[in-house]
């Protein structure tokens, strides 16, 4: 078998290279990232400030060394600073994982370095958008959490504020959902506090979505609008409105760093937040931890490679350093039933 050589060290992929290559690799998108409820924004240092004001979590922008400093005032306003967290994550390309091997599809002739280290790129990268995923649903209900399944911070408990919930009370025949509905809009439309949405959606687990279908004065009209999609042929699951919320039963779950599975929707709950927001929902990405990146515009996610000096391997190395912030925690209603 001839010498294997490693064409990207050929090609001189440096980090920058290898960083764009992983960035536009075929994504797996998720659903909070198919929906692009939180955009990504890169700053340049590993810590966030957060100010609150009546409810509403803002970003403190930072300012050159000796500059003059932002000034808050003590009444009414609540500032913490906050670590972005680190998220390394490394594969390695060994001699028996190319040894005899030809690229999947192709002829004989074609490179299986090549189409080894892409096959793990994409695996590396559906990885960290599951662990984004993961972060961004917490952080939709004001909760930061690692793949660990660590709290590292509750912003509720960070700056005092209250948890906006709602009962639905769907096993009881009487309740009068429309109404429940229509509370949970108020309390959205309350906080929004200067910001804008151009409507609501509710991602609830199976169990609450199959009581709110079920529920004598929600049945009807999902009937109605079953029978106009065909729902033979289709997955009624998904996107069921009702009285001004776009329901969506999310039945997703992660395997976390310990070995546990964790679902995104806990059991019986649902998370209502409005969709169409310009500045509520933010993912913060700092610079990787390189000195080759420091004090640069952060990147959602950061790819190098590196020969091993003995030849026996190629090292794949990626990160990510994200923290996404709702800067209106309160917008999130949860959704639960008691009976």
């Amino acid at each position: 078998m001839p010498t294997i050589t490693n064409p990207f060290d050929a090609g001189g992929y440096s980090l920058a290279e290898m960083t764009r290559a992983i960035n536009i690799l075929p994504n797996i998108y998720t659903r909070l990232g198919q929906l692009g409820l939180f955009r990504f924004e890169g700053i340049t240092q590993r810590t966030v400030v957060i100010e609150a004001r009546e409810g509403v979590l803002s970003l403190l922008p930072s300012v050159p060394l000796g500059a003059p400093a932002t000034v808050g005032t003590r009444e009414g306003r609540t500032m913490r600073s906050f670590a972005v967290p680190w998220i390394p994550h490394n594969d390695v390309i060994l001699p028996a994982d190319i040894q005899g091997v030809r690229a999947i599809g192709s002829g004989s002739d074609a490179d299986p370095l090549v189409a080894v280290m892409t096959r793990k790129l994409t695996l590396m990268r559906n990885k960290h958008a599951q662990t984004r995923e993961y972060m961004e649903i917490n952080a939709l209900r004001g909760i930061v959490k690692d793949g660990a399944g660590t709290t590292l911070y509750d912003y509720f408990t960070e700056f005092g504020i209250t948890r906006q919930e709602t009962d639905f009370v769907l096993g009881t025949a009487g309740t009068k959902v429309q109404q429940k509905v229509r509370a949970v809009l108020r309390q959205i439309e309350t906080e929004l506090k200067g910001e804008t949405m151009t409507g609501v959606r509710a991602l609830v687990s199976p169990e609450f979505f199959d009581k709110l279908i079920g529920h004598p004065t929600v049945e009807t009209a999902y009937q109605y609008y079953a029978s106009g999609a065909q729902p033979l042929r289709e997955d009624m699951r998904r996107a069921f409105p009702f009285a001004g919320i776009l329901f969506e039963e999310y039945n997703a779950s992660v395997t976390l760093s310990n070995g546990t599975t964790e679902r995104l929707i806990p059991a019986g709950e649902g998370i209502a937040f409005p969709m169409g927001t310009i500045d509520t929902f933010t993912t913060y990405g700092a610079p990787a931890n390189l000195i080759e990146t420091a004090n640069t515009v952060g990147l959602e996610l950061y790819a190098r490679q590196m020969t091993r000096e003995r030849g026996d391997g190629i090292d794949l190395l990626t990160e990510a350093s994200i923290l996404p912030v709702n800067k209106r925690p309160a917008l999130a209603v949860r959704l639960f039933s008691s009976n």
